[in-house]
């Protein structure tokens, strides 16, 4: 399998905000039957896998921006992309 599962390393996006790297925040993941898949390997992928391939999302690279983007719930760690 190309995906490795590995401590939770973090980018900061062009705002500069943190952002997880791995398969939840990456570009290239699809969803098929509520399953996690890659769209360059077909493989199933956990959250937290990293490859080589790995590419910020579009709906993270503008996180944290004052007009909206990333939104943080209170005393939770879910994040909603709008």
């Amino acid at each position: 399998m190309a995906q490795e599962e590995q401590q939770t390393e973090r980018v900061r996006n062009t705002r500069g905000t943190w952002i997880n790297k791995g398969c939840m925040s990456c570009q290239h993941k699809k969803y098929l039957d509520g399953i996690r898949f890659c769209k360059l390997t077909e493989e199933e992928v956990e959250a937290r896998s990293i490859c080589p391939q790995w590419e910020l999302s579009d709906g993270l690279k503008n996180a944290g921006l004052a007009n909206g983007g990333v939104v943080r719930q209170r005393g939770t760690k879910e994040v909603i992309i709008d």
